[in-house]
């Protein structure tokens, strides 16, 4: 049937226009190919444009409400320069809304949002910070985050040293610390991931020739040091050591030094020299860019808890591996008991993590010294290592035995150290040679120079635990007792009187380097011919600062006491066994006793 009507169909058509034309009538419409022939000529670059604005549309719609507020929000903060706003969004507002809402996937994109910000390029960088270092910490960056990363981080910091004049900018301490702490450990992480040869992708392989320079040493260090240079962060020190008035400072250290902005990243970029020199193993110029910093609760790192908690355990450790172990056993004691007292404040910090794993490191640290110096130290945080680290700390006091428990503790405690070279990605023997017989990794080769150390010290703890026993004692049946010849005893004696030696920093002393020469061990002897004579210092237990203790503890609850209102005296219900006392009624044949002992609050206990 229907193919019926479709030949009658076409005989009604070859009816009606059998002596027509048809490409006159109908005209060359789509026939001659024009349309296809104009498709080069259409701006391609305008359609891309046009299918990125579209699919940017869509990605702004997917984005929750909740978000786009606090976008719009902090970014009215940012261009007000309000730090009250700024620091509850950047401290409360980022953190409640990632874990909601991006816990386990990225923000989204600067270019997203851009439309939210009236692309302010200056707020898309800062937001770019946050959105790199989320990655970093909750997800797993691929080698695209890790270049655009440093390219972000070279945006803020020209913004910020190559603009006409200091920024109109204003940051919380806070932010200011992470910036520098976050640039550093991208850093860091980059090195280590670099230095995993055969993990690498042709890809990423090409990457890293082109990119020789991004995260490199160099950029780092030019970067800390010339924020430090723009702020005169040192001037700034040394004038306020010396007393000088806020007029005469601010002309000393000029426009930038004068902006809080600029002064604390200065400052915070000498706290990131001392880390970043610690992971290169420079021990010594760590501690000597820190020479103008104060190492007292009244410093400026003692505002932000991480600066703080970080400035101690990069300054103890330097002095572990100078072998400089009471000052990093002072060190050591004076943060751990800075983080007990503040414990309770802690938990309100977002930071509350990476505080307690950094004070946990240096519990650690905490041990080895006092293994291989030991003191009279704080029994609070002497309770607390023995507690966490109880079982390596008497194995590191039996001598060789003790090896295992100080390689295990080092390893766990000490910072992830760096390379500065890359491996030789640009050439591919070199390159090769590189896998086939890979250099010793950074943590290792420290971990060696540690343990040599160790090791010439280990006759110490048995040698020390017989002296002990003895006012005097012969050198011939002192070297009975270690199962060694006179001339290997005399050698382990001169290896603890050297052990008993340190340099350490006297009191009030400028710079962390300097120090005199000081006994740190309760015990000394004297070779005289064929005897040891030797003779034991005992320190006193310290009352005074126990009974203050107590004393202000006593007080306090006394205070408290006082300061407690009495119990309100409400008089009991009439009952039906219980009559009604009438006012008008005389008084009783009897009245109540008032002798007899008294009792709390007023009462009088019967005889």
């Amino acid at each position: 049937m229907a193919q019926q009507r479709k030949a009658l169909w076409e005989a009604d058509l070859d009816e009606e226009f059998h002596d027509v034309d048809l490409n006159l009538a109908i005209g060359n419409y789509g026939q001659n190919g024009l349309y296809d022939d104009a498709q080069p000529r259409i701006d391609e670059a305008t359609l891309i444009a046009v299918q990125q604005q579209v699919a940017q549309q869509a990605a702004l719609a997917a984005i929750p409400d909740p978000v786009k507020r606090f976008i719009v929000h902090f970014h009215q903060a940012v261009l007000d320069n309000n730090l009250a706003e700024i620091t509850v969004a950047y401290e409360s507002g980022w953190n409640r809304l990632t874990d909601k809402f991006y816990a386990k996937t990225e923000w989204p994109e600067a270019e997203t949002i851009a439309p939210l910000v009236n692309d302010d390029q200056i707020f898309l960088i800062l937001y770019r910070e946050l959105y790199y270092r989320h990655v970093y910490s909750r997800l797993q960056p691929d080698i695209d985050d890790r270049f655009h990363s440093y390219e972000n981080s070279c945006e803020l910091f020209n913004y910020l040293l190559n603009s006409d004049g200091p920024v109109p900018l204003e940051l919380p301490e806070q932010w200011l610390w992470d910036i520098i702490d976050e640039f550093i450990y991208q850093f860091q992480s980059f090195c280590v991931w670099r230095s995993k040869v055969k993990s690498k992708t042709d890809e990423e392989l090409m990457l890293l020739v082109d990119g020789s320079q991004v995260w490199s040493s160099y950029s780092v260090l030019n970067v800390l040091y010339s924020l430090i240079q723009k702020s005169k962060i040192n001037e700034h020190i040394l004038a306020l050591q010396q007393g000088k008035s806020k007029e005469e400072i601010n002309e000393i250290v000029g426009e930038y030094g004068s902006r809080p902005l600029y002064r604390m990243l200065g400052y915070f970029s000498l706290i990131g020299l001392l880390r970043v020199h610690s992971l290169l193993g420079d021990f010594t110029l760590a501690l000597k860019v820190m020479e103008s910093v104060e190492l007292n609760q009244k410093s400026p790192f003692t505002r932000v808890t991480a600066c703080h908690v970080t400035t101690y355990y990069y300054v103890g450790f330097c002095y572990i591996m100078l072998q400089r172990y009471p000052d990093a056993i002072r060190a050591f004691v004076s943060i751990l008991n800075f983080i007990l007292r503040m414990r309770q404040y802690h938990t309100r910090s977002y930071q509350y993590d990476q505080i307690n794993k950094t004070a946990d490191r240096m519990y650690a640290l905490f041990a080895i010294c006092n293994a291989l110096s030991p003191s009279r130290v704080d029994d609070n945080i002497l309770n607390v290592v023995k507690e966490r680290y109880g079982e390596q700390l008497a194995k590191m006091s039996r001598g060789e035995e003790g090896l295992p428990a100080f390689e295990e503790l080092f390893l766990y405690a000490c910072p992830k150290f760096i390379s500065a070279n890359p491996p030789p990605y640009e050439e591919a023997e070199l390159l090769q040679a590189y896998i086939e017989d890979p250099p010793v990794e950074p943590a290792q080769r420290h971990l060696s120079l540690f343990l040599n150390d160790v090791r010439a010290k280990l006759p110490v703890p048995t040698l020390r635990s017989f002296l002990k026993l003895y006012t005097s004692l012969d050198a011939s049946k002192l070297a009975n007792f270690l199962d060694a010849d006179e001339e290997e005893m005399v050698q382990q004696l001169m290896v603890m009187k050297q052990a008993s030696r340190s340099i350490s920093r006297v009191e009030n002393e400028k710079g962390l380097l300097g120090g005199q020469t000081i006994s740190t061990s309760d015990l000394d002897f004297v070779i005289d011919v064929n005897m040891v004579n030797i003779a034991e210092s005992t320190v006193g237990r310290r009352y005074a600062g126990w009974f203050i203790r107590n004393t202000e503890h006593a007080q306090r609850v006394l205070d408290t006491l006082r300061n407690t209102p009495l119990p309100s005296f409400k008089p009991a219900a009439p009952t039906a066994a219980t009559p009604i006392k009438d006012p008008n009624a005389s008084a009783p044949a009897n009245p109540p006793r008032t002798g007899g002992q008294r009792v709390a609050w007023g009462g009088v206990k019967a005889a």
